[in-house]
């Protein structure tokens, strides 16, 4: 059944608020979702009824907690199409994914390989890379994004001269943060593959937006966050092939990811457990399932549809307005756009539109080395989800006239 996106508004209760007097427009979903009744009942529901550490406890509420957090984690196997539970490894979130296999990396690889990245990145998906380069002689690469106003996303010819045998590891992103550019993950995935070289997606911008398949991607590892598809903060998802999560060493040491331990040295548990030392975010986790239900219940295709509708409605109404600069593909792209004004810095223009409203955001977004190819010091960025209209889309865009208006723009 087809979501009716006039009701889901009400299933977020921070939305029914207004900021200065004016209804609230949540435009900053780039950064964080907003969370439904559903998740924030689950976090209540484990709070008050089942909270306990998990896995150790022999009482009741151990094993509630622990039957709440191993279900959760099957759940999300499902949600994404793992093969197996223990593919799935809990972490704080995108940047602790990444920072994980970056970091296990590190004993595999020597000074002459290749880690290859792309232009595009978010600093989560690159300055871990350049530790492990510094670390190891390894040799980081970026496959270029297309054109001075990055229109074309990656220059994939520029990818076949770059995927030579050197490359052990291929890290990019499923959606742009900044560009809205979806890449093409399932290529990727199998050019990096008949290369001999294993893959990284940073799936942050994509998880809650898109349908996402592991397996039909055909990637190695897959790292996401919880927050930015309607689940709680500070839980997030490292995916890794099996085999894969088994030939990597632990990178945090402690509690619960051990076999045996003596005075003089300590034996590790199989994935997921060695990956998850210490007392997990076990609340984060139960609620994050219950997110996946949620989306899942309006359908990710439709999701995809209705979000990606509004990024190109946005490109077209704001594309009207006079000294703008819109970055990212003209067509084909994700729910957000990325602009800027030669005279308004944008965060003159966030501050001006949270009067009227509008959550927007302004800023580098964590990508500099970005901003900086394209000639930019910030943008301001409209990123749309689920609760989103086009009635708001009209808001931002008077918001902005007015903006304009004041510093003499228009």
């Amino acid at each position: 059944m087809a979501a009716d996106w006039s009701r889901v508004r009400a299933d977020f209760p921070i939305l029914q608020q207004t900021v200065h007097g004016k209804p609230l427009v949540y435009l900053d979903n780039g950064a964080t979702a907003q969370k439904p009744r559903v998740v924030i009942d689950a976090l209540v529901r484990y709070y008050e009824s089942d909270n306990s550490n998990v896995h150790r406890g022999l009482h009741a509420l151990s094993m509630r907690a622990t039957d709440g957090y191993e279900g959760a984690r099957t759940r999300i196997a499902r949600f994404i199409n793992a093969a197996d539970p223990a593919e799935i490894i809990f972490t704080r979130g995108t940047t602790e994914g990444i920072n994980i296999v970056a970091r296990s990396f590190a004993s595999l690889l020597k000074p002459g390989d290749v880690i290859l990245a792309t232009e595009m990145e978010h600093h989560s998906n690159l300055v871990p890379w350049q530790q492990v380069a510094r670390a190891t002689g390894a040799i980081l690469r970026h496959v270029p994004v297309l054109g001075v106003d990055a229109e074309g996303g990656l220059d994939l010819d520029a990818l076949d001269r770059l995927l030579t045998p050197q490359v052990k590891v291929f890290a990019f992103t499923h959606m742009s943060n900044t560009l809205a550019t979806i890449n093409p993950a399932m290529e990727l995935c199998q050019r990096a593959r008949a290369a001999g070289a294993l893959t990284v997606i940073d799936a942050a911008q994509s998880i809650g937006h898109m349908p996402v398949d592991v397996r039909a991607l055909g990637c190695d590892f897959l790292a996401f966050s919880g927050h930015k598809m309607c689940g709680p903060t500070g839980i997030g998802v490292l995916y890794g092939r099996r085999t894969l999560l088994d030939r990597l060493g632990p990178t945090e040491t402690g509690g619960g990811m051990v076999v045996s331990v003596d005075y003089d040295g300590a034996r590790w548990k199989p994935a997921p457990e060695r990956f998850e030392a210490g007392t997990p975010n076990i609340a984060g986790a139960i609620g994050l399932a219950v997110a996946c239900d949620y989306l899942d219940r309006l359908g990710r295709e439709a999701i995809a549809r209705h979000d990606n509708a509004l990024g190109q409605l946005a490109y077209e109404k704001l594309s009207a307005l006079p000294g703008i600069r819109i970055i990212g593909p003209r067509g084909g792209r994700g729910g957000l756009v990325s602009f800027a004004f030669a005279d308004v810095h944008a965060h003159d223009v966030v501050t001006f539109a949270d009067e009227d409203g509008i959550a927007l955001r302004g800023g580098h977004h964590c990508n500099q080395p970005l901003m900086r190819k394209l000639g930019l010091t910030s943008t301001t960025r409209a990123s749309f989800y689920v609760y989103n209209t086009e009635a708001e889309i009209d808001v931002l865009v008077k918001s902005l006239q007015r903006i304009l208006k004041f510093f003499g723009g228009a």
